[in-house]
């Protein structure tokens, strides 16, 4: 056993890095801070394998599929963590307080506007994001663009498009959805 502990422990534990690093490049994304993490981990399963080992196969295979299985568990655990995050997380155009026409992203400082990018250069030609943008909007939500960028509120789109709530609210969704507004970036 000493032997197969100076094995893989010689020279800063290069063995047992390496043999982390295969299974980790299978993953990609990761920091130096993550391989840092999981080579302590592999020190972990390195100390159980060696109380576990019982010579019935190689070492190596058993160390190997020890690591990957532990290495699978954490990674796993880790994107289930990323996924919880994502669900108390909420939407920017979430209404802010009592007033309906405030939203979550009107609170965050910062220069960006749709509809502020959308019309502010229609006269010079629009550039080939935004042409693509205004291609993924509906004609009523174009208009809907168009009125918010010449500053009229939401109350007087509506009456002026002759829209109820809902229409509106959906047209505002769509103009600021990630999926249309992604492509302007």
């Amino acid at each position: 056993m000493e032997e197969i502990l100076n094995e893989y422990y010689e020279d800063n534990a290069r063995k047992l890095h390496q043999m982390v690093d295969k299974i980790l490049c299978r993953f990609g994304g990761l920091s130096d801070k993550d391989r840092d993490d999981f080579y302590s981990l592999a020190n972990e399963v390195f100390t159980d394998v060696m109380r576990r080992y019982d010579r019935s196969q190689p070492f190596a295979s058993f160390l190997f599929s020890c690591l990957s299985n532990r290495i699978k568990t954490e990674m796993t655990g880790r994107n289930r963590e990323k996924r919880r995050a994502d669900r108390i997380s909420i939407s920017i155009d979430a209404p802010a307080g009592e007033e309906e026409d405030v939203t979550v992203g009107d609170l965050i400082a910062g220069s960006f506007s749709v509809e502020r990018e959308a019309f502010d250069g229609r006269e010079e030609g629009y550039s080939r994001r935004m042409a693509a943008y205004l291609g993924r909007l509906s004609k009523l939500q174009r208009e809907v663009l168009l009125l918010r960028s010449d500053g009229y509120l939401p109350d007087e789109i509506r009456e002026r498009l002759q829209i109820s709530e809902k229409q509106y609210a959906d047209c505002h969704s769509a103009i600021h959805s990630y999926r249309n507004v992604s492509i302007l970036f």
